[in-house]
């Protein structure tokens, strides 16, 4: 018989073709070992045994001798057998998908990121968090990406505004002087408030519609500890507009704006140029340095969910109060990964109940 003498390892992970289960019967007729066999073929020994274990059939012989008829039965490997065996391996071979048991996950998840703007992360950590389906039909948050991809789910990746709109670069930017001091800086605000650690600290900060001068803006404040968020619409971006706004909030507050509000931290846009002298005998206000945006994140990151209502360049005058009120309640009914999936709401109570407890 003539054959290759190439020894050469064939590639890790390669699978036997039809052609070399071929070349292993004839080995096989030729009485060569697995061993040998494994050294023609260039492969380990144990797939030469595994692969004859696999295609192996029993055979019958009939053999006539002085009249009479004899049955036996041999073993020997046959290659059409060895490729049947294989391909029926392959077909069922990866695990199944836990999306093709039950589409009761998916029909879930596809409301709640349509229709309530929900994440794929916020999804399944909610999810898991509240045993809302068994735990063997709950993907991971990159496996759920996946299906979004693959067109498993009918929401697609037009629909996770966070996805199209997040952009992974290093902040580049260097902290400037103040060209103008409007009070404390916040480099003198407490520790605590930097790590989060006890409640009333918020964050002020102004949402535009198209920048026109005679349109309304937005006036968010947000509570570092819990992501509780309040908007309120005022009639334009100035002095005036935004210490109205705070003494309505005051006044409505009542006996617990102490409780409520214990610091407050800006920027330094000229409509808070007045904020320090109305709030002085009341809180602590602190002002992020010039273009450092990323020293109030908290409020960055809250404007996002607003953008998903209402996007830049779309006139704030046109937004009622009563919308203005249903964002502020989606936001606040929204479970947040950073707070084990559970809804700024749920988390504002608590933290005021443990503050009246406390007093």
């Amino acid at each position: 018989m003539t054959h290759s003498n190439d020894n050469t390892l064939r590639r890790k992970g390669k699978h036997l073709s039809y052609s070399e289960r071929a070349q292993i019967a004839i080995l096989k007729k030729e009485n060569y070992s697995n061993r040998q066999i494994a050294k023609v073929i260039g492969c380990v020994p144990q797939t030469i045994n595994n692969e004859i274990h696999r295609g192996t059939i029993t055979q019958l012989k009939r053999q006539k001798q002085k009249g009479k008829t004899y049955d036996y039965y041999i073993e020997r490997y046959d290659a059409d057998a060895g490729q049947a065996a294989y391909d029926r391996h392959r077909l069922n071979s990866g695990r199944r998908p836990k999306w093709a048991d039950t589409s009761a996950f998916i029909d879930w998840a596809d409301e709640k990121m349509l229709n309530d703007k929900w994440s794929p992360d916020v999804v399944v950590g909610f999810a898991r968090k509240h045993d809302l389906f068994d735990p063997s039909i709950i993907p991971c948050t990159t496996t759920l990406y996946g299906w979004i991809d693959k067109g498993i789910m009918r929401t697609k990746n037009m629909d996770l505004l966070e996805k199209l709109s997040r952009k992974s670069k290093v902040s580049t930017q260097v902290k400037r002087s103040h060209k103008r001091v409007l009070g404390q800086s916040i480099d003198k605000r407490p520790a605590e408030v930097d790590s989060r650690q006890t409640f009333g600290h918020w964050e002020i900060d102004t949402v535009v519609g198209n920048k026109e001068k005679s349109d309304a803006v937005l006036l968010t404040l947000v509570e570092r500890q819990t992501r509780f968020e309040i908007i309120l619409k005022v009639n334009g971006k100035d002095q005036a507009s935004v210490n109205q706004a705070i003494q309505s909030l005051q006044t409505r507050s009542g006996d617990a704006f102490s409780t409520l509000f214990k610091t407050i931290t800006s920027d330094n846009g000229s409509e808070f140029a007045g904020l320090h002298d109305a709030l002085k005998d009341s809180l602590d206000v602190y002002f992020s340095h010039p273009y450092a945006s990323f020293e109030r994140g908290t409020s960055e990151n809250q404007h996002k969910f607003i953008r998903r209502f209402i996007p830049k360049g779309k006139p704030i005058s046109q937004i009622t109060d009563v919308q203005c009120l249903r964002i502020q309640q989606w936001m606040n009914d929204y479970p947040r990964k950073i707070l084990g999936y559970r809804t700024p709401h749920d988390c504002f109570v608590h933290a005021l109940r443990s503050e009246r407890q406390a007093a």
